[in-house]
């Protein structure tokens, strides 16, 4: 058996400059918060709220960094949905250096994957409620980039 997708949007996402927490209890917290973006598909489109946003990565003990990111799509037509996904980075310790320092490095070099899921009252969206997706991502000049896919 074979899993099928459908591509869903393409979801840019812009930031704000890193917050450093530093170690804490669960590891090496840093905050990415979302100062705005877009995100474009056959059947969504809009902006990324630049209220309500942000990705609390944590760095884990075995060299992988995992988000934890909440965001608010508000699409063309006004409806509203919440965005929310956990997923993981993964690069050698010198791609790590490079993403750290801002410098760019093609998405090919490392992984990123994430599981989104969403939330909306919007009658034109509540498909949305009922479906599993997941991304495919990479940090660009503007911040990080997505290719989001409906699972079928």
């Amino acid at each position: 058996m074979s899993i099928m997708s459908k591509h869903l949007f393409t979801l840019l996402i812009t930031l704000h400059p890193t917050i450093e927490l530093g170690q804490t209890p669960a590891g090496e917290r840093r905050v990415f918060p979302v100062s705005g973006g877009h995100f474009t598909g056959d059947r969504l489109k809009g902006t990324v709220s630049p209220m309500i946003g942000s990705d609390l990565l944590l760095a884990r003990p075995d060299g992988t960094f995992q988000q934890d990111v909440r965001l608010l799509l508000v699409c063309d037509d006004d409806a509203r949905i919440l965005m929310t996904y956990r997923g993981v980075r993964r690069a050698t310790p010198s791609v790590d250096a490079r993403l750290r320092r801002g410098e760019h490095v093609d998405a090919s070099e490392y992984y990123l994957r994430t599981t989104p899921y969403f939330e909306t009252a919007a009658t034109d969206y509540t498909w949305l409620n009922g479906i599993v997706a997941v991304a495919k991502g990479g940090r660009c000049p503007q911040g990080v980039e997505y290719e989001v896919f409906e699972i079928l």
